[in-house]
């Protein structure tokens, strides 16, 4: 994968991770008449390199243009030239439209009967900057495009602007044929970029910036992870020094400061609304519609303990927020708070101070995740002893479990510890994994399994009372080789 707004640092393999997306666009093609797809995921995730690499592979002919943040005129000057030069190679008269309307029937008289591809990526600025623009590319879909052989994609980076599309208020509410969000990439795609590393090292790079393509192709894998930190997030002229703003700046108009203060109170570690509002001084009901909204947009989710029953989900008050995103997640709990080391270049001083607390910081993020994920993905490949309907973890009054698994219909139910410590696992993890989870069972009734997970490997004692107690005992490295066949499966 390659950056959205850069050049790479070094070559990937295209699509790396990106299967899915690729056939699910390969699918649209097969489809008679006009396609109307709207693409959209955060900044650096990998968008703009997918339609192109898949335009490319189509073998249609396609037309790209990226808009920018312009006047309204200047915006048509540039999806003009955009036309222009692939209808007409080499010229250099490019006509001057002064409405969209005319500017869309000029471009179906260049298309004419061919079946052409048409992106129109970062739709989200041209429409910012011309409001006007959705009611008028809603009349020429209805009118001329959706009579033509086109694929017009939609692409952008700004996920309410992108998402309200969608909604009923949108004058192209309907007219899409296929929506397709552009996720980042899963823990599995990491050796692809990374390949030196261990399962572990993986591990701590996927707690820092996730499965962000434009951020993986950066790390050197012949370096180990602190240097590549120091590098690449504690210098003044880095690209991660203003990556956060940009990112929340993509989805956030108004209040910024509210939503990066709620972010980072998030980030060390404060989840109930009554503790973020206590952290700033605010109730949490004035803080509702600002949790709300970081949750619609994906930076922020709202758990709720998985052995909750259905009933109850809907209404409950249970519910803890944590950052979505990884990069976000590791910026507001190490870089933010340590911006004047960072500015007066103290690099070594703020790599003690990350090294310290960097262990906990991946098991209780990265590592867990990703077991969660081992669970669905074994799951579905039938190898459990039971098939999860929801994944995530349990918590109650001074007690918690980091993963379980629950199929409410069987009355079944898995629970997982995970251990990210530097020594083997001993006897002592697996015995209490088993009484915690007896007292968590929701009902008398439910079967329970068991899974210890742990990045050191277990004890002899360990591995007796496991095989005793029936705990399965899985290593990062099997947790790796598992996702890895998993996600290369169709």
């Amino acid at each position: 994968m390659t950056d959205e707004h850069g050049p790479p640092r070094r070559t990937i393999e295209p699509f790396v991770g990106r299967g899915r997306e690729v056939a699910a666009l390969n699918l649209l093609l097969k489809d008679r008449g006009a396609r109307f797809v709207l693409v959209y995921g955060r900044r650096r995730v990998g968008k703009t390199t997918l339609l192109l690499r898949w335009a490319e592979l189509s073998k249609r002919p396609f037309i790209y243009w990226v808009a920018t943040r312009d006047t309204p005129v200047q915006t048509r000057v540039g999806l003009a030239r955009a036309l222009w030069r692939w209808a007409h190679p080499g010229s250099t008269g490019i006509p001057r439209f002064d409405t969209w309307a005319d500017l869309f029937e000029a471009a179906a008289q260049l298309i004419g009967d061919k079946p052409v591809t048409l992106i129109l990526d970062e739709f989200s600025y041209a429409a910012e900057s011309d409001p006007s623009l959705p009611s008028n590319l809603q009349a020429a879909w209805d009118h001329i495009f959706k009579k033509m052989d086109i694929t017009l994609v939609l692409s952008g980076s700004h996920l309410g602007m992108m998402k309200g599309l969608l909604s009923h208020q949108s004058p192209l509410y309907g007219r899409f044929t296929a929506q397709l969000p552009v996720d980042p990439l899963p823990f599995s795609a990491l050796s692809d970029f990374l390949p030196r590393y261990s399962a572990a090292e993986r591990v701590a790079v996927y707690a820092v910036v996730g499965g962000i393509p434009a951020y993986l192709e950066r790390f050197d894998d012949e370096k180990n992870i602190g240097a590549n930190l120091q590098h690449l997030f504690m210098r003044r002229t880095g690209m991660f020094r203003s990556e956060p703003f940009m990112l929340i700046g993509d989805v956030i108009r108004r209040e910024t400061q509210t939503y990066e203060s709620i972010l980072k109170v998030i980030a060390e570690g404060h989840h109930t609304p009554q503790e973020i509002g206590a952290q700033l001084d605010l109730t949490s009901g004035y803080l509702s519609p600002y949790l709300k909204q970081l949750t619609a947009l994906h930076l922020v989710e709202r758990r709720l303990p998985v052995t909750l029953p259905p009933a109850r989900r809907a209404s409950s008050r249970e519910g803890r927020y944590h950052l979505s995103d990884s990069y976000l997640r590791f910026y507001f709990r190490f870089i933010a708070p340590n911006l004047p080391l960072v500015e007066q270049e103290q690099t070594e001083l703020l790599w003690e101070r990350i090294a310290e607390q960097l262990r906990a910081f991946v098991g209780v993020t990265a590592f867990e995740e990703i077991c969660r994920d081992w669970v669905r993905a074994m799951g579905r490949r039938r190898r459990l002893s039971m098939v999860p309907e929801i994944v995530g973890s349990h918590w109650s009054r001074g007690e918690q479990i980091d993963v379980v698994a629950i199929n409410w219909r069987d009355r079944t139910m898995l629970a997982g510890e995970c251990k990210w410590g530097s020594e083997k696992v001993g006897s002592s993890v697996v015995e209490e994994l088993v009484a915690k989870a007896e007292r968590a069972r929701p009902e008398p009734d439910f079967r329970l399994s068991y899974v210890v997970f742990s990045r050191a490997g277990f004890t002899r004692a360990a591995k007796i009372e496991g095989k005793s107690l029936g705990v399965r005992l899985i290593e990062v490295m099997e947790i790796d080789r598992d996702l890895c066949k998993a996600d290369a499966e169709p």
